[in-house]
Parts: structure tokens; C-alpha cells; sequence
């Protein structure tokens, strides 16, 4: 088939097209480079499987394709904090025109949407019926309610346009690739460790995350692609939670790093715990992540002692 991958240049969207390509289907990979890297794509220049071009999303973009995958989002605090317009632009004005695309095409399409439309949760683990507890004007809003209305215009074009919709709710995701300075906690303690340099875990380091490694997160992303008459939307993650602090020493373990652990003060709107109920996807997609999160470690951590 022929596949749009938006946000191609980026950390998840290059390990797709990557998947795409080695399955026989045609990528056309769309990206504007805010926060993207073509190093994460020059590896399938030249393939003749494999079209790469500079565009934003949050104009509309006219072409001929069969799927969409919709992951174009500065994904992180730093980024999109740093610049909250251009985030909300492009959750909401790029699922719009892609969504358009999807209906001028009649193409499938699956937008990337992310854990934190539950907010700082009051129900734990996550299921895909909570309605999440979301500062709608908070620090965070423009990535958190960002994704929110991504969703309820992949709902609405459905029911309104028939347009064949899909939305997945991914949960922290690491692993190669990830940008060294992109303020993600893994990449962050990472980098830290192999420099002897101090991670920063923020409060008292007892609120929790669930970690997915990126290979286990794109096979559900593309068993939902595939699956026929299910639209989600569904949780992808790994069921295996550990806190901040826990996380730190693991790291500094694994890298036999001297790194000093310094607390900071806990950041507004900041989530105390986070993991996903992850029966839907296991039910219905037959999926759950394989990859245990010290070989996962191991993986990303040899990748970043080759480009730091």
C-alpha cells in the first residue's frame, strides 16, 4: 500500500516508515523538521519504496495514498512548552487536514494520540472509557487538549463523513533514536548517566511512570493500522511500573555511571502515576509489549554512547 507517514523525521514516525518499507509498502514520509531529524530517515534516501518531503501540516497537503499515519507533534515538556501555539496548530489544523486528506482519498487513518489526555489521573491503571483529568489551561494544555480535540475530530469525521478512523493512546515510549536534548525523562537520565553528570528527578521522586520500548509500540501501533472494523481508541504501553527514583538508579546501574541523583521542585500539572489497563489491546489486537525493560534500556543506552 501506499502509507502517509506525518512526523516521519521523528523519533516514532522513523521507526514506522522503517517497518513500512520492510513489509513491502510505499512510504511517503511528510515532515516540517521542528523538532524531527533527518538523520532518522538518511538511511532510506535513495530507496525507491521511500518519498521524503518538507511540509507542515498545519497546511493542507494534496496527494494520492491508501493510509495515513498521523504522528506529526513536538512530543515533549521542553518542545512543547517552548512553543504551545505550534503545538495546538498542529493537533488541531493538522488533524484537520489530514482527516481531510483521509476523505478526498478514501484512505484508513490512525492518529497518534498519547497518555496524557488522562491528565494526573484519578483512576489507576488507565482505561480507554476514563475521561482523564486534564487542566485545560495548565502548562501542558496545548499538548494535553491538543490531542483531546485530535480525537473528537477522528470521531466526528467518522460519524459525520464515514472516513475510516483510528486512534491509538501511547504511553512513554523509548529506545533509538530518541533526541538527546528532546527533555524526555529516559533520554534525560541517559545522557546524564554517561556523562557522571547529576540526574534530576523532580518531588520526591515516588510519582511512576510505564515505559514501552519503541519496536514493541509499533507493532500494536500497526496490528491497529491493519485491524478491520475497530476504531479504538486503545491503549499502548507495557503494564510495567516503576517510579522516577527507580528508574534513576536502574540507569545509573546499567551504565555504571557515578551520577548523583539531585531532587527538584515537581513541575505544575505533572502526573503522580501513569499505566495503562492494556485488556483492549490484548483482546482485540492480540498484542502485548515482549521487550523487558533492562534489555530495552540496554538497546537505547548503546545507541546514545554512539551520538553523544
Amino acid at each position: 500500500m501506499k502509507v502517509l507517514v506525518t512526523g516521519a523525521a521523528g523519533f516514532l514516525g522513523s521507526h514506522l516508515s522503517d517497518r513500512l518499507i520492510s513489509e513491502g509498502h510505499e512510504v511517503i514520509g511528510v515532515d516540517n523538521f521542528f523538532t524531527g531529524n533527518r538523520a532518522n530517515v538518511s538511511h532510506l534516501i535513495g530507496n525507491p519504496n521511500f518519498e521524503l518531503i518538507r511540509h507542515d501540516i498545519t497546511l493542507p497537503l494534496y496527494l494520492e495514498c491508501e493510509a495515513i499515519l498521523n504522528f506529526a507533534c513536538p512530543a515533549s515538556p521542553v518542545h512543547y512548552q517552548r512553543h504551545p501555539v505550534n503545538t495546538i496548530k498542529t493537533n488541531v489544523h493538522g488533524a484537520i487536514n489530514m482527516l481531510g486528506l483521509a476523505k478526498r482519498t478514501g484512505a484508513r487513518i490512525l492518529q497518534a494520540s498519547t497518555s496524557e489526555v488522562y491528565g494526573d489521573p484519578e483512576v489507576h491503571p488507565q482505561v480507554e472509557g476514563y475521561w482523564g483529568n486534564v487542566n485545560p489551561i495548565g502548562l501542558r494544555a496545548c499538548y494535553d487538549e491538543g490531542k483531546r480535540a485530535a480525537e473528537t475530530l477522528f470521531m466526528d469525521y467518522k460519524r459525520q463523513f464515514d472516513v475510516d478512523a483510528k486512534i491509538v493512546r501511547i504511553f512513554n515510549t523509548y529506545g533509538p533514536r530518541m533526541a538527546v536534548d528532546d527533555g524526555r525523562v529516559v533520554s534525560n537520565f541517559i545522557v546524564s548517566a554517561l556523562q557522571d553528570e547529576p540526574l534530576s528527578i523532580y518531588g520526591d521522586g515516588t510519582q511512576t511512570r510505564s515505559f514501552c520500548y519503541v519496536d514493541d509500540l509499533i507493532e500494536g501501533v500497526l496490528r491497529m493500522l491493519w485491524k478491520e472494523n475497530f476504531s479504538g481508541p486503545v491503549n499502548l504501553g507495557t503494564e510495567f511500573e516503576m517510579t522516577m527514583e527507580n528508574l534513576a538508579r536502574l540507569i545509573i546501574d546499567l551504565t555504571d555511571s557515578k551520577s548523583p541523583i539531585l531532587k527538584q521542585p515537581l513541575p505544575p500539572d505533572d502526573p503522580k502515576q501513569r499505566r495503562p489497563d492494556l485488556s483492549l489491546a490484548k483482546r482485540v489486537l492480540d498484542w502485548e509489549p515482549k521487550v523487558s525493560p533492562q534489555d530495552g534500556l540496554l538497546r537505547t543506552i548503546d545507541y546514545f554512547k554512539k551520538v553523544i
